[in-house]
């Protein structure tokens, strides 16, 4: 349950919170959705908020990349190993990877750019919405964080920036992500090797196809983590700013913002 009746159903709502996380509107530059879509298909529809399609486009991006071995022949190529990046892609599926691949740019930024309206007229409406969320299971409030602190903590270990905001599913899925393409590329084991001082056996351990999926997950998460710490603030000061004006201003209460702050009030009895 939460603490949220309306008695009149609004168009348009800023944001939910329940006891899987808080999801909210805000403005996005299309450009940065775009560009992380292209990084890594689904990546920008996370940001969106557009959870079930950012989970099947990175789902489908990693099953058909291991069917073309496509990371393989992007190091090849980096390498200037140009024939050998020829041999090891499997042309069966790179028609099918082409047009979806394109499809997850031109979608993101699509729906960045409708999403971006919808918030203005949201924040127009100003429509009343849920800021607690209590079941069986989780609590969920909205509340103040320190941006830091999910940088610091997504730097760690994966997912855990966003468990502090209480994004459960999508911590959930990062963290599985992380544990399989950690495992399936022996990063780990690399690095124990390069502590040890043994680098051509730390490299010689490494499988690339699989490696290479890490620095976009891994720096994604981050940003992810950092700016939806950001916006939680704001939504969380914009909440508190409309509970005072609708509770505390007294009858007559005129605010003007500028340089000074005017208030005039009609003066009650004390």
């Amino acid at each position: 349950m939460d603490n949220f009746r309306n008695q009149f159903l609004s168009k348009r709502y800023k944001a939910h919170v329940s006891w899987l996380g808080t999801t909210q509107l805000h403005k996005r530059n299309p450009l940065t959705i775009a560009a992380w879509s292209m990084a890594f298909p689904g990546f920008g529809h996370l940001l969106l908020s557009k959870y079930f399609r950012g989970y099947a486009l990175i789902l489908w991006e990693i099953f058909i990349n291991q069917q073309i071995h496509l990371n393989l022949a992007i190091v090849n190529t980096l390498n200037g190993q140009f024939q050998a990046a020829k041999d090891v892609i499997d042309p069966r599926f790179m028609s099918l990877y082409i047009p979806v691949y394109l499809f997850a740019i031109w979608d993101s930024y699509r729906t960045a750019v409708d999403l971006n309206k919808i918030y203005v007229l949201a924040e127009k409406e100003n429509s009343p919405y849920n800021e607690f969320s209590i079941s069986s299971l989780e609590i969920n409030y909205l509340d103040k964080r320190k941006p830091w602190l999910s940088f610091i903590w997504s730097l760690g270990v994966p997912s855990l920036g966003q468990l502090y905001l209480h994004r459960i599913i999508l911590a959930s899925f990062i963290l599985v992500s992380t544990i399989f393409i950690v495992s399936y590329s022996n990063l780990i084991l690399a690095i124990h090797l390069l502590i040890l001082g043994k680098v051509k056996e730390s490299s010689g351990v490494l499988n690339m196809q699989w490696l290479l999926y890490f620095p976009s997950l891994y720096f994604f998460i981050i940003y992810d983590a950092y700016t939806n710490t950001v916006e939680n603030n704001k939504l969380f000061d914009n909440n508190q700013k409309n509970f005072l004006i609708q509770k505390y201003q007294p009858p007559g209460t005129v605010i003007t913002l500028g340089k000074e702050v005017e208030l005039h009030a009609n003066l009650r009895d004390i």
